[in-house]
This record gives structure tokens, C-alpha cells and sequence, in this order.
């Protein structure tokens, strides 16, 4: 009997090819154009840029993803928190305000939500919820991102007006968290080594409104800090490649326990990349982030890249308020902020915030620790108040 239509398609978009052959084979192949343009539409749309992350995930195999809540972004470049609580409102949700507590989060459930407690801009759903068909996703009004996820362009907090380099870019929800910081006025540079994951980020920052900024298919450690045309870049935010320990959602078996050899790649690769960052000459804050669980990504380069840097970089206190600290590996790791679905509700994450110190270190760029702990309370983003500077749009070509 002839293969069904659903094998058909697999076996001709994720498979090794048709294995069958005759008016089957043709049928498939003649529509191949089409199917094609879908799975790469249904990419965008899922905010994913390879194929195999568009498989159901293995709930069985990471016991954390059935409790982390649906995170839902506002993007501030299209509309407001308010705008988009009414909206939910009208399509039959009920609205419980600002949550006390990571266990008001974990509570919720039915058509109930949250505003976050300790982000001002997200919305917290229950677990199953499914936004990719509702208007407000597909227009670029919300954003599905992980609260985890959402701290790094948050901490960087860049007043509007900065030059801001993203330099692992791709899939591109921190750099259209970071343009909505900017408020559009200023100038990202996003590098990526993967054209298909940039175009899939052009499309995505285009939807969400996102007008200044610049992408570049480049390895961030190839990118001359010297050049004139980042001469005024202030902010990096750096997400490198990790083992991605931390995410709920994926088959986590390999990448929970990768091999010790291929975290000591990784981490080398992290200390340089991350040490080529600090030697950008106008920076004065950075954020280091990682997805992984793993001292050896997190704290350990963290500490080497300073103990090499010298006193030309300190480790802020970022967000006093945050349960969870980084681990005890060198004095004033507890700077740094972890995350997990146990004690966060959120996927496995690490941050730590970098600034320049001594001379030099200009005011906007950073907060004291108790200025900061009242504008995180407040509500507010940590960064100095938005400079008014009109930036020419540039777009990828």
C-alpha cells in the first residue's frame, strides 16, 4: 500500500528523502515548493529556527516544563500592558493583578493571569496556554518568551539613544526586548553565524516593529572592536552557544549531562568570546547570560574573564530582590542571579551583569545596588533616563 500523505511530507521535509517512487513521488515532489514555504512560515511563527525544534516535546523526559507558566511579553513598540490586559479581558480571561509571589504563579490555572512580580511588562498564563494563533501574537503585539529569558535585556537596561551590540543574536526576542528598551532611538548590531536563523530574526523583529538596528551573518569574535563604526557602543548584551542544560523543553538527555570535554569547549569558547566582548573601548555595561545549569558556562567564566581583565570590570549586585543567587565558586559570585522551574518557575538560567569601574565608567551606564532595588520595585527599567537622539532606520538588505 502507498505511504500516507503525513509520511509523505516528513519523509520529504525532515527525512532523508522519498523512498517511494511513482505518482506518489511526483505528487510530492510538484507541491515540494509549497510545503517548503509553510514549514518555514510555521518556523517563523513558532519563533524557532530549526527543524527539529518544531517536534513535540518529550514532557516524560523533563519533568519542569509541565509547571513553568506561558510568559507572554508585551512589546511596548506597538502597545501598552493595559491595551493588552483589556484585549485578554474581551476574549474571556480574568485578570487577578500584579502576583505577591512565585507561588501565586504556580497557582494559576483555567483562563486566570498574572502580571509578573518582578518584571513590569509580563503576563503570566497557566502552563498549556497557546498563543500562536491569537492576534495579538501574530500582529507583534506580545511576545512568548520565557521570563528567564526576558532578565538579560532587562538587566542591561540601555538608556534610550545607546548603541547596543546583541552578539549571539538569533532567534531575536532579547533583541526586540532590547529595541523595546531603547524605545527605537538608538542603534543595535545583532551578529549571527546562521542565515537561515537571521532571516528567520529579520522577519520576526520586522513584525514586531523593531526599526534600529543592524543584522550581520558574523562570528562576533571576528568583529573588530577598534572599528569606528562601534565606537559609541556602550551596552553588549552576550548570550553565547551553551550545553542549554537549562531549557525545560527540549529532549534533555544529552544536554543535560554533556561529556566534561565538551563543557570545557564550550567554556573556552565562552571565556573568549566573552573577554573579546569587554575589550569593545566605549562599553560600560555588559550582561553575560547562559541557558545552562552548569558552573563550569556560568560562574567559572565569570571569574576567569575578570581575573584576567584585572580591575578594568566589576560584577554589579544585579536585582537585589532575585530569590536565587549565582553558586559560591569565587568571592561575589552571589552577584550573579540563577534561575529554574523549581525555585523561579522558569527554564534553567544564569546571568551576570559586568561594569566598567574606575575612571572612565560613565553615570548612565550603571545604578547603585539601592537605586536599582527601588526602580526594580517601582517597576522600572535599571538604566539611566532616556536621551532623545533621532536614529536613520537601517534594514537588513
Amino acid at each position: 500500500s502507498p505511504p500516507s500523505p503525513q509520511v509523505l511530507v516528513y519523509d520529504l521535509l525532515f527525512g532523508k528523502g522519498l523512498k517511494c517512487g511513482g505518482r506518489w513521488k511526483a505528487l510530492a515532489r510538484r507541491h515540494r515548493a509549497r510545503l517548503e514555504a509553510e514549514l518555514a512560515r510555521l518556523k517563523v511563527r513558532q519563533q524557532v529556527s530549526r527543524n527539529e525544534d518544531l517536534l513535540a516535546p518529550a514532557q516524560a523526559a523533563s519533568p519542569g516544563a509541565s509547571q513553568v507558566p506561558r510568559y507572554v511579553r508585551v512589546n511596548t513598540l506597538k502597545t501598552c500592558v493595559d491595551d493588552v490586559i483589556d484585549f485578554f479581558k474581551r476574549q474571556g480571561y480574568s485578570y487577578l493583578g500584579k502576583a505577591a509571589s512565585v507561588e501565586e504563579l504556580r497557582a494559576l490555572s483555567g483562563k486566570k493571569f498574572l502580571l509578573d512580580l518582578h518584571l513590569p511588562e509580563l503576563l503570566v498564563f497557566p502552563p498549556q496556554s497557546d498563543f500562536h494563533d491569537n492576534l495579538l501574537y501574530t500582529s507583534g503585539h506580545i511576545i512568548l518568551q520565557d521570563k528567564a529569558s526576558c532578565l538579560p535585556a532587562f538587566l542591561l537596561g540601555p538608556a534610550a539613544g545607546s548603541h547596543v551590540i546583541d552578539a549571539c543574536a538569533a532567534p531575536g526576542n532579547k533583541t526586540s526586548h532590547l529595541a523595546a528598551i531603547l524605545k527605537n532611538k538608538g542603534q543595535i548590531f545583532a551578529f549571527d553565524v546562521d542565515t537561515k536563523r537571521l532571516a528567520t530574526m529579520n522577519t520576526m523583529l520586522m513584525r514586531a516593529g523593531v526599526t534600529g538596528f543592524q543584522l550581520a551573518q558574523q562570528d562576533f569574535l571576528t568583529v573588530d572592536p577598534g572599528d569606528p563604526k562601534y565606537s559609541k557602543v556602550t551596552y553588549i548584551l552576550l548570550d553565547p552557544s551553551c550545553s542549554g542544560s537549562g531549557m525545560v523543553n527540549r529532549v534533555p538527555r544529552e544536554e543535560a549531562a554533556p561529556s566534561a570535554e565538551r563543557l570545557q569547549a564550550l567554556a573556552g569558547f565562552q571565556r573568549k568570546v566573552l573577554s573579546h566582548a569587554l575589550s569593545f573601548p566605549a562599553l560600560q555595561r555588559l550582561v553575560y547570560s547562559t541557558c545552562s545549569l552548569h558552573q563550569e558556562e556560568n560562574e567559572d567564566v565569570v571569574h576567569a574573564v575578570l581575573q584576567e581583565r584585572g580591575l578594568a570590570f566589576r560584577l554589579v549586585d544585579a536585582f537585589p530582590s532575585w530569590p536565587c543567587r549565582g553558586l559560591a565558586a569565587f568571592p561575589g559570585a552571589e552577584s550573579c542571579l540563577r534561575a529554574s522551574p523549581a525555585d523561579t518557575l522558569t527554564h534553567g538560567f544564569f546571568v551576570a551583569v559586568l561594569e566598567r569601574c574606575g575612571e572612565g565608567a560613565a553615570a548612565p551606564s550603571s545604578l547603585p545596588a539601592a537605586a536599582e532595588k527601588r526602580q526594580h520595585r517601582e517597576g522600572m527599567e535599571p538604566g539611566a533616563a532616556p536621551k532623545k537622539r533621532k536614529r536613520k532606520k537601517q534594514w537588513v538588505k
